[in-house]
């Protein structure tokens, strides 16, 4: 354990005086506050409508109209960066021949590997904290419904393990850091659409289903918290965990 909080308080360090962290941080917010910002008006436009037509006040729900197109919104901003998020933590090792001195200190490799994961998680934390101020200043304007909304932030948190874990193993395939990048994407982009199967009745659509980053994320969307889903987003992170444990088994048996 002591070895993790090392390797972690490393890592934050390292992400907090280079500018990956400032400029992923930047993008994030202001590309998720646009996005508040465009549905918060269309809602005040319907707003509007509906006091003087009250046939639209059916459509009045903040949570479908501004909060589940944000969280969808900002879940596929975060997968075009977790690529620059994870794509040095293992890579950056190899290239700088540090890798080797790193397993040398008495670490195991699952201390490094969990320090890693958790400054890449904390990052993303952080970045999703600033979201908050969202839903905060609509309840000032407006009746909010909390549950759904704390339901998508569940579902925001546990896709981002899940991917920052993918893209941790992706780092651990390679020196180079834009292959890392572009293996990470893309290997995302696949877990991401794989569920599309469905809709064209594909064989094995099912089981491409259950595998979907995005069924089980849009699940939670719907505020629909169900355990099928917790476990998927669990098993992810540690099947991905566990295969980048491997990969650098197989790096000292090569070596």
């Amino acid at each position: 354990m002591t070895g993790a909080l090392a390797m972690l308080r490393k890592e934050l360090i390292v992400y907090f005086t280079t500018p990956i962290f400032y400029l992923t941080g930047f993008f994030f917010l202001a590309l998720g506050g646009f996005f508040f910002y465009t549905s918060a008006a269309y809602y005040s436009m319907v707003s509007l409508t509906a006091a003087q037509q009250p046939q639209y006040a059916a459509m009045l729900n903040a949570v479908q109209m501004i909060f589940r197109p944000l969280f969808s919104t900002l879940a596929i901003i975060f997968i075009m960066m977790v690529p620059l998020l994870t794509m040095r933590l293992l890579a950056e090792e190899k290239r700088s021949g540090t890798a080797e001195l790193l397993f040398t200190y008495p670490l195991s490799d699952w201390a490094v590997i969990i320090g890693k994961y958790l400054a890449s998680l904390i990052v993303y934390l952080i970045f999703l904290a600033c979201t908050l101020v969202y839903p905060v200043f609509f309840s000032f304007l407006g009746k909010l419904d909390w549950g759904p909304v704390l339901s998508g932030y569940l579902g925001l948190i546990l896709l981002g393990g899940a991917c920052l874990a993918l893209g941790l193993f992706a780092s651990s395939l390679t020196e180079n850091q834009i292959i890392a990048a572009v293996a990470a994407f893309a290997m995302l982009l696949l877990f991401w659409l794989i569920g599309w199967q469905q809709e064209v009745g594909s064989p094995g659509a099912g089981f491409f289903g259950a595998i979907s980053l995005l069924d089980h994320f849009e699940n939670l969307l719907k505020g629909v918290i169900d355990t099928r889903d917790l476990v998927y987003f669990l098993s992810f992170i540690f099947f991905f965990l566990f295969l980048t444990k491997r990969q650098l088994e197989s790096r000292r048996w090569r070596a």
